[in-house]
This record gives structure tokens, C-alpha cells and sequence, in this order.
């Protein structure tokens, strides 16, 4: 027995001798804790990143509390490591990162561009855009952080009938080609109805439907994006993340404060670790889909932090309040900082 193998029998007998049964022992979870107040928060001021959209720059749209952007996630059993901007840029040099999905994969795009250019501000980059494709590059790094806009995954074709949803169509993939890591999501565009609905059927096979009931037709969409996986990366050159389901905060009831009709004059996240309303039955259906898959795909499972974070949204300070109420996005700086310092544990 070699000198390794004889200290891990020690430790297993030490444990034991303990009463610690490994079986039972904590795992560092970094999606399982609670929100506790930080005074090092927030990783970097909404005014040292010029590129925030003006849709999240909560602060310069007037929002004058502050108190939201002084909290840091904190798991159960670990720490969740600080974000490195230097750290990150120098370990993806020659790399590209993209997000593929709605404006919540925008949200996290924009917010990962600032916390790496304010780490180094005076580090070229450049800006470009191509089609669906918008992509930031660290000049000095070659490091591209990339956004394609796809919110549904599938196809969307306009044809004679009209704009066609193809549940079983994946053409804009075509994009995806030689990439290092991916982030997708997708789910908030899935109950868009009326004017906001972006299509006018909905395609399975030679089968064209009016209307399906939604999270049919975003389970039938997940799973032809899982064969794309399993058909197109290589575990050893590509990593592919999910976002995961970001939450809306547009009922206090579900939060146990049924006088709240929406996120606004939220100022505080939750108190422990359970959202009173439950999970959304999509991150179910995610999660079903995520485990059929036989490359290797990881949850960023930020749904359940995120639900604590009633008091993230921009509300009335989107776009100058000019948009109405917005409970779903999220202010930057914050929330999907948090997200990409998951990331960048995850990643490491």
C-alpha cells in the first residue's frame, strides 16, 4: 500500500473515530444558502462601466436606495470565492465565451463585461456586432465574451403561413460552431401572448399547431436543443453551462406580502433559504431535460437565489420609468454579478 492510500485509510478510520459518517458529510453547495449583508458589495460601481444598458442601470435612472447592492450570497457549507477579473482574463486567453438566449442571457452578458473591464480598466477592447451576434473583446487577452440573441433556442422562419415556431428545427446552431463555453437559456419568452407573441404557429415535425399548451412547447424545444448537444460538443475542447430559470417578482403573495402588487419599493431580499411561493414548474422541466442528456451540461441553478432577490429588479427605474414596471430583469450592478462569480467557481 502506497503512502496516499495509507493516509486516506487513516483519515477514513479518524472520521469514524470522530463519529463523522462521510456519507452524511456537508458538500459545498454554492446554489444552497441565504443573503447576508456585505459591506465589500457590490463588486464594481454602475458608474465605472459604461456599457451597462440603460434598462439596468438602476442607479442612473434614479433609484436612490442602495441598500440591495450591500448583500453577498453565502452557502451553507463554503465560501463562495471572490470574482478575479485578472484571474479570469489570463486563465481564457485565446478564448470565447458565449451566452445564448433571451435579454435575462443580455443581463448576464453585460454584467460579466463589467466586472472584467473594471478590474482592468485600461485594458484595450472592442465592440462589434454581426447579425444576432454581439460580441466584446478584450484586445489585450483575446478573450471574447459573445451574446447571441435566440430566445427560444429553436427556429423561428418566416414562411408564407406566417412566422413558424419549429420546436424540432435548430438551424441557429450554425452559430454555436468553435466555441469554449457556452451559457444558454431560455423560458421567459415561452407565454408571450397577443402582441408580444413572436410567432404565429407552432411546428412539430410536418404538424402545425395554432397554440400548444407552453411548457409543452418549451420541454419539446429543450429536448432538441439536448440532441444538438449530444450530436455537436466535445467535452474536451467546449463547456456547456445552463442558466438556469430566472424568477419574476410581480406578486407579493408569493413572497408572503400580498399587499405588494409588484417588485417596487422592494429594498431587502428575503430572509433564509426558501422562497415562500416554491420553485417554477419550468426549472422541473429543465432539470428532466438536463438529465437525458449524455455530454456533460451544468445547472447554473440560480432560481432559488434569485427568488430571495425581490428587491433586485429595476421596477420603475428601467428606462427612466418610461417602460412601466420591470420585475423581471435585474439591476446592474447586481444580481447576475453573483451568477458569474458562481460561474467562475464553477469553471475553475
Amino acid at each position: 500500500m502506497n503512502l496516499w492510500a495509507q493516509y486516506c485509510k487513516f483519515c477514513a478510520v479518524l472520521l469514524i473515530f470522530l463519529g463523522i459518517n462521510q456519507s452524511n458529510a456537508k458538500i459545498c453547495d454554492l446554489f444552497e444558502g441565504s443573503w447576508v449583508p456585505d459591506s465589500s458589495s457590490p463588486l464594481y460601481n454602475s458608474n465605472s462601466c459604461p456599457f451597462i444598458e440603460r434598462e439596468f442601470n438602476c442607479q442612473n435612472n434614479g433609484r436612490s436606495d442602495t441598500l440591495y447592492l450591500h448583500y453577498k450570497w453565502q452557502p451553507h457549507a463554503c465560501n463562495l470565492p471572490r470574482f478575479d477579473g485578472q484571474d479570469f482574463l489570463q486563465r481564457f486567453k485565446g478564448k470565447s465565451i458565449m451566452f445564448v438566449g433571451d435579454s435575462l442571457s443580455r443581463n448576464q452578458w453585460q454584467s460579466l463585461t463589467c466586472l472584467l473591464y473594471t478590474t482592468l480598466p485600461s485594458t484595450k477592447y472592442n465592440v462589434s456586432r454581426i447579425g444576432d451576434v454581439s460580441t466584446f473583446t478584450f484586445t489585450d487577452f483575446d478573450v471574447k465574451l459573445m451574446l447571441n440573441r435566440n430566445v427560444f433556442l429553436v427556429d423561428v422562419v418566416r414562411e408564407a403561413k406566417g412566422r413558424i415556431l419549429k420546436l424540432d428545427s435548430i438551424e441557429g446552431g450554425k452559430l454555436w460552431k468553435g466555441i469554449d463555453i457556452f451559457i444558454f437559456n431560455t423560458w421567459h419568452w415561452w407565454n408571450r401572448r397577443g402582441a408580444t407573441q413572436p410567432w404565429d404557429y407552432i411546428q412539430v415535425g410536418q404538424q402545425l399547431y395554432k397554440d400548444m399548451d407552453r411548457v409543452v412547447a418549451f420541454e419539446k424545444a429543450l429536448n432538441t436543443w439536448a440532441k444538438w448537444v449530444d450530436t455537436n460538443i466535445d467535452p474536451a475542447k467546449t463547456k456547456v453551462f445552463f442558466q438556469g430559470i430566472s424568477p419574476s417578482h410581480y406578486n407579493g403573495s408569493t413572497w408572503d406580502e400580498p399587499s405588494a402588487k409588484s417588485c417596487v419599493g422592494q429594498k431587502e431580499p428575503l430572509a433564509g433559504s426558501t422562497y415562500p411561493g416554491g420553485l417554477p414548474y419550468a426549472l422541473t422541466v429543465l432539470k428532466k431535460v438536463l438529465g437525458t442528456i449524455k455530454k456533460p451540461v451544468t445547472l447554473l441553478d440560480i432560481t432559488n437565489l434569485s427568488l430571495l432577490r425581490k428587491d433586485g429588479h429595476p421596477s420603475i427605474y428601467g428606462l427612466e420609468g418610461r417602460t412601466g414596471m420591470d420585475c423581471s430583469h435585474w439591476c446592474l450592478a447586481g444580481l447576475p454579478d453573483t451568477w458569474n462569480q458562481i460561474l467562475y467557481s464553477l469553471i475553475l
